[in-house]
This record gives structure tokens, C-alpha cells and sequence, in this order.
């Protein structure tokens, strides 16, 4: 899907149950936008990661931010920290 727009990526991996990794801010703004509640995105601000490196990085992240994931949150990884913003229906 590298060539698809931002918001059929994240419709996709809503209809697959899937979360977006991405370097790209515009799918937070997406699901702020829709008032989304799913799918769950992790966005990496961190530069010049090798592949093993943003491997070893997901594979950390889902594994600490598991249950955030599973109940649908927009979780931004920077090199000192890991922020977590839950998606939350509209009351």
C-alpha cells in the first residue's frame, strides 16, 4: 500500500484489525479528525533508524503498549519517551 492515500491505509487496517507504523503525524490528525477508535497507530519520531533497529523498536513498543493497542490509542514513540493518547468515543 505504499502508494495508497493515508486515510485507505487506515481504513485497511481497521477492516483487517491491524495498527499503522509510520514516521507520517498525518494519521494521528486522521483519527483526530474522524473521531476514530480504531486503528490504532504508532507514529516513530525518531531518525535514521536501520531496520533492526525500528524492528527491535516495534517489537518493544507493542509488547509495552499492548492493551493500549488492543483498545485503540495513537501512541507516538520520540527517543526519550513513549506517549500514549487513547481513542475514546464522542460522548
Amino acid at each position: 500500500m505504499s502508494e495508497a492515500e493515508d486515510a485507505d491505509i487506515i481504513q485497511r487496517a481497521r477492516n483487517d484489525g491491524r495498527i499503522v507504523a509510520t514516521l507520517d503525524a498525518d494519521f494521528h490528525t486522521l483519527l483526530a479528525l474522524d473521531v476514530a477508535i480504531a486503528s490504532s497507530v504508532i507514529r516513530i519520531r525518531i531518525e535514521r533508524l536501520r531496520a533492526p533497529a525500528l524492528t527491535n523498536l516495534l517489537l518493544t513498543v507493542i509488547a509495552e503498549c499492548k492493551e493500549d493497542l488492543e483498545q485503540g490509542s495513537a501512541i507516538t514513540v520520540e527517543p526519550s519517551r513513549i506517549r500514549r493518547l487513547p481513542l475514546v468515543p464522542d460522548i
